[in-house]
């Protein structure tokens, strides 16, 4: 089973999407974004940066936790992680981004 989009409302109105892989846990989740319009570019700025491991911005949180963001070309995070328990479940997730990132299938919970 391939990764998917889910595009949703936010309860302040705002759009955002969540990035699932096959099994549909969350494996990335987006900036919130004013316009569904936009919502949508990112989608598709994922799917155009996926392939390109230096957009992978690996960090570490306050509290020791791995994770990443997915940046554009021009910098702007597309997208952010969850928090990983190691340093390689958190390549695991980058490697499952790269992989599931290139899904064209959009499933539009806005209207749900």
């Amino acid at each position: 089973m391939t990764g998917y989009f889910e595009l949703k409302t936010a309860s302040s109105g705002e759009f955002m999407f969540n990035l699932k892989a096959g099994n549909h846990e969350v494996i990335l989740t987006s900036e919130m974004y004013k316009a569904r319009k936009s919502a949508e570019d990112g989608i598709a700025s994922v799917q155009s940066n996926v392939a390109l491991d230096d957009r992978f911005d690996r960090k570490t949180s306050k509290r020791g936790e791995p994770y990443f963001n997915l940046k554009a070309a021009n910098g702007q995070v597309i997208g952010t992680s969850e928090m990983y328990s190691s340093t390689s479940a958190m390549e695991g997730g980058v490697t499952s981004v790269k992989t599931n990132g290139l899904s064209h299938v959009v499933k539009d919970m806005t209207t749900a």
